[in-house]
């Protein structure tokens, strides 16, 4: 088994543990189940908490990727692909919505700002790919920044809703991708309705303090 697979193992095993032992436990007694002593777990996840998270988030894009790729993403309009990616990972993270409020909490803490942003990125920029997406100019950006400020704004909604199969958080997505994607073109029009979403890094603190 590779260090990605063992990685993935790892996060598998310790993600029903995360709500009530928090990161650091809860991967510390996922390794004992593993068999695999402390030494393994720091080679696995040399930062401690900060690198566990960023493995969690990378493992739901990897998982996202996986699902799209068995997908005929071809077939739907743009906005509709970027949809899809984003649901899809929602949808994926569903019996782990704890552990993600869990992380969600960690990154909201001012040391972890440039990792949060670096994982939303990471998100986003696989989404974008995922959706075919192959800008190089300033709207390679422009996409990304809108879809972070849009994908973080739902995922704090769907932490809360409660509604059957999240349905009330698709809508609440479909409404905001509507807002910014469905303009004729990428440009000043774009930048400004960027200016008008939520801060998602604001939102991450008001939702730790709650």
């Amino acid at each position: 088994m590779d260090e990605n697979a063992r990685r993935a193992a790892l996060i598998e095993a310790m993600l029903p543990d995360v709500p009530f032992d928090g990161w650091g436990r809860a991967a510390g007694a996922a390794a004992r189940r593993l068999g695999w002593d402390e030494a393994d777990l720091a080679a696995l996840f040399p930062g401690g908490e900060r690198a566990i998270v960023a493995g969690f988030s990378g493992w739901a894009d990897q998982r996202m990727l996986a699902a799209l790729a068995e997908r005929n993403l071809a077939a739907l309009k743009v906005r509709e692909r970027i949809a899809t990616a984003c649901w899809t990972r929602l949808s994926l993270l569903e019996p782990h919505r704890e552990a993600v409020r869990r992380a969600l909490s960690l990154l909201a803490l001012p040391q972890h700002a440039a990792l949060g942003l670096r994982l939303l990125y990471d998100t986003v920029d696989a989404a974008w790919y995922a959706a075919g997406d192959t800008a190089t100019d300033f709207n390679f950006y422009t996409k990304r920044g809108l879809l972070a400020a849009v994908y973080a704004a739902t995922t704090l909604y769907w932490l809360d809703d409660r509604s059957p199969g999240a349905a009330e958080t698709r809508a609440f997505l479909d409404r905001r991708l509507a807002d910014v994607l469905a303009l004729p073109r990428l440009g000043t029009r774009l930048r400004q309705g960027l200016d008008r979403l939520p801060n998602p890094w604001r939102m991450m603190r008001a939702a730790r303090r709650s």
